[in-house]
């Protein structure tokens, strides 16, 4: 009499998505770039929120009326700290990615998980947590930078301030997600780097340059300004949610993007 064995459901090498989830969060903090991209980014939130906190304190203290600010909120000083900082944060993005096409170890991961559009969701998932709570650690950066430097000149309204932590948290995650898909997408940190500095900031001020309406209207829609009316809480020409919804529009093409890319190209 054979005896019937109970059928088992076949082992995968990926461990599922929580298995490519957990590689790549064990991944990403094993490189030591990331630890010195997010020094920079604490470095560079630090100077810049400084920086603009003096200007602001300096405007209302010189012989000019014309450029008084008067009253600023810290978050204020956070959120225009972040025009630079960014770029920083976006490294993440990009470097979780473009790094495995260099040392050419994205072939191992694909090894391990053959579905690209679990690899890519994977690193977006670490990518964007990872900038998220790397946006909470700026912001309590800044805030703690600014308010001092400020002076009387300077208001931190708890509410108001954490509202706008959050705010960077989200912007920051959204950016780096943006980032991962390109760098999927474009295989080079140089040139992901590139084009998100045009898509970002460069496209978008030389359309607004002219003030034309017809040209405000679209560099509206590029991530860097939606992602700013977000930030400012701007309610012209759109709520902040609708910026907010833009830029995550603009992160999920770029995934898009990047998941046909690998898909259609060899690693």
């Amino acid at each position: 009499m054979t005896a019937v064995l109970p059928r088992t459901r076949p082992a995968t090498r990926s461990g599922g998505f929580a298995g490519a989830v957990a590689a790549e969060w064990t991944k990403l903090w094993s490189v030591r770039g990331t630890w010195w991209t997010l020094l920079a980014a604490v470095l560079l939130t630090a100077a810049a929120a400084g920086q603009l906190a003096i200007y602001a304190a300096n405007a209302n203290t010189n012989d000019d009326p014309a450029d008084d600010a008067g009253i600023v909120t810290v978050g204020s000083i956070l959120i225009g700290s972040m025009e630079l900082t960014q770029y920083a944060v976006l490294a993440l993005g990009l470097l979780a990615i473009t790094s495995e096409f260099t040392s050419g170890t994205i072939r191992t991961t694909l090894q391990c998980t053959p579905s690209r559009g679990r690899v890519l969701l994977a690193k977006a998932v670490v990518a964007g947590t990872v900038t998220f709570l790397a946006g909470l650690l700026l912001g309590g950066v800044g805030a703690l930078v600014a308010r001092p430097a400020l002076g009387r000149w300077g208001t931190a309204p708890v509410a108001g301030t954490a509202r706008d932590v959050l705010a960077v948290a989200a912007y920051l995650a959204l950016v780096g997600v943006l980032a991962l898909g390109l760098g999927a997408a474009l295989r080079s940190a140089v040139l992901t780097l590139t084009v998100l500095v045009a898509t970002l900031m460069i496209v978008p001020l030389s359309l607004q340059e002219p003030d034309i309406a017809v040209l405000n209207r679209i560099a509206d829609g590029f991530p860097g300004v939606a992602g700013g009316h977000f930030l400012a809480g701007d309610t012209d020409p759109y709520p902040p949610i609708v910026g907010l919804l833009l830029l995550a529009a603009w992160a999920a093409a770029a995934l898009a993007l990047g998941r046909a890319a690998l898909r259609r190209r060899d690693a």
